[in-house]
């Protein structure tokens, strides 16, 4: 049987994910060139939920955290999904730093009420809802490690769900409860937070 050109295409990531993860010189470049499209494509998926005026770029993200990438040097990386999930937990958490540092410098501005329709809105989120969806999105990890990388990669990362069974290895039927399970969790938590805040 002839391989196809996307079985190709996975067994060199997961080549390369190995040569990386034991520190082979060059590896790091490997995995760099043969995923830096999904990559690029992640940041923009993430930047379209920031303000125009963001000081961060697409490419701008990917480089920032392909450094921090670069870091876990004790990571064990499993297949593509592996690493593109954790890709995406990086570029959310450098938005989420940048957020909270502007947050900071504006303290005394009036924030925005937290809406509880971020997670279907498609534009820009007030800096609050970002911080406030990233901490959400912590703490379901301890409920549903699983749900929350489908959570990660839908609403952060703008995969579809075909892409995001793929990627985790699981069915889209999987993903689809998930995903709705995830966001009735996320909802309550974040009304929550939206009353503590009125507190």
């Amino acid at each position: 049987m002839t391989p196809t050109s996307q079985t190709v295409a996975a067994a060199n990531v997961t080549h390369w994910l190995q040569q990386m993860a034991d520190d082979v010189p060059g590896a790091a470049h490997g995995v760099y060139e043969v995923l830096y499209r999904e990559l690029h494509r992640l940041a923009r998926s993430h930047m379209r939920r920031e303000a125009i005026e963001h000081t961060l770029g697409a490419t701008a993200l990917l480089h920032e955290a392909w450094l921090r990438l670069n870091e876990q040097n004790r990571t064990q990386w499993q297949n593509r999904g592996h690493f593109m999930a954790v890709a995406s937990t990086m570029m959310r958490r450098i938005l989420v730093d940048h957020a909270v540092a502007k947050r900071a410098a504006k303290r005394h501005a009036v924030l925005e009420p937290l809406s509880t329709t971020l997670l279907d809105q498609q534009g820009p989120a007030p800096d609050r809802d970002v911080v406030a969806v990233h901490e959400a999105l912590l703490a379901f990890e301890a409920v549903d490690e699983r749900a929350a990388k489908v959570v990660e990669l839908r609403f952060f990362g703008g995969l579809e769900l075909d892409e995001i069974a793929h990627a985790l290895n699981i069915s889209v039927a999987t993903v689809k409860r998930d995903w709705t399970v995830a966001r009735a969790w996320l909802r309550r938590e974040l009304v929550g937070h939206r009353r503590n805040g009125d507190a």
